[in-house]
């Protein structure tokens, strides 16, 4: 049976097969248990590859934001808006920005499990669209409110000592 999606202009996602969205989701939700859950450690907690290989200096972030982009590209083409899309990436952000610290970066990565948030966060969207656009829409909405009021306070921040400094000269 097939059925239309919302194509993006110059992608080729205008059409697919509701098959295919499920084998997506299939393939998605195995390669989010690959990254995130697949081995299990005494206590009956559970890390994955992607917490792995960010142990590799350097590169093993690097390459586990690339798997989990993977994610985040297939939510694309099954049609996820664009609020959606920045959620995911924003999952994937914080993994990434405070995967770079050592050890505690590190740590971090095996309990975040951003692959596994954003194939759930995917499957909700796919079940229930309006509700989970509403809920992103919130979220992102206020992550760029905080982020704008930070960067306002550190600018004022920086104004008031640079005229304390300048006062004291």
């Amino acid at each position: 049976m097939q059925q239309s999606t919302r194509g993006h202009p110059g992608s080729d996602a205008g059409v697919h097969y509701e098959g295919d969205t499920e084998a997506t989701r299939r393939r998605l939700r195995r390669l989010a248990h690959a990254l995130d859950t697949a081995i299990p450690l005494p206590g009956g907690y559970r890390v994955g590859w992607d917490g792995i290989i960010g142990l590799i200096p350097g590169i093993g972030d690097l390459a586990g934001t690339a798997l989990s982009s993977y994610i985040i590209v297939q939510a694309h083409r099954l049609g996820a808006p664009l609020v959606v899309l920045l959620r995911m990436a924003i999952n994937v952000l914080i993994e990434s920005a405070v995967g770079i610290i050592p050890l505690v970066g590190d740590l971090f990565d095996f309990a975040w499990k951003a692959n596994r948030r954003n194939v759930e966060l995917l499957d909700d969207h796919l079940d229930r669209p309006h509700e989970v656009r509403r809920q992103s829409t919130w979220i992102v909405g206020g992550l760029v409110g905080v982020l704008a009021a930070t960067a306002i306070l550190l600018v004022a921040l920086t104004l008031w000592l640079l005229r304390l400094v300048l006062s004291a000269l």
